[in-house]
């Protein structure tokens, strides 16, 4: 299984803030420079973690963006589901598809089911805390300017 850019980015924004105190605000630009990545992408990314509700968004001058939830509060596995589009591991997955010659006796969709339904209860025992024991490691790396 392999997690789009989109899941990606979803998290990365979720560490960044985490890294941070939780009343700070940070910006788009700032995230998207840390990482290196697209602001473009981040913008999209923001609004629909904002739509959950892990994020809250301040208007105006001086504005920004900070974690809506406590990072013990966010269940890495409920947002891998809520960001990933599917989770179609092969194309009989997918009810949509005209389906493979073999699936009336493949027992493969099966043992894949099962290995997904496994790899997300999985993600489901972490939270975003888990991965913020490092916070000042993180943080160095992620604010390099700041002290």
């Amino acid at each position: 299984m392999r997690l789009t850019l989109y899941t990606d980015y979803s998290l990365r924004v979720l560490l960044y803030l985490g890294a941070k105190n939780i009343e700070d605000l940070s910006t788009i630009k700032e995230i998207s420079d840390a990482y290196g990545i697209s602001k473009n992408h981040l913008m999209k990314v923001t609004h629909e973690l904002g739509k959950l509700g892990y994020i809250e968004t301040v208007r105006g001058r001086g504005g920004g963006i900070r974690l809506a939830l406590k990072p013990k509060d966010i269940v890495i596995g409920k947002l891998v589901r809520q960001t990933e589009e599917d989770f179609y591991l092969v194309d009989c997955f997918n009810p949509e598809s005209v389906g493979c010659i073999i699936s009336p006796v493949c027992s493969l969709k099966g043992a894949l089911n099962k290995a997904l339904h496994a790899y997300i209860a999985v993600l489901d025992t972490y939270t975003l805390d888990d991965f913020l024991h490092s916070k000042e490691e993180l943080a160095a790396l992620l604010f390099p300017n700041q002290k």
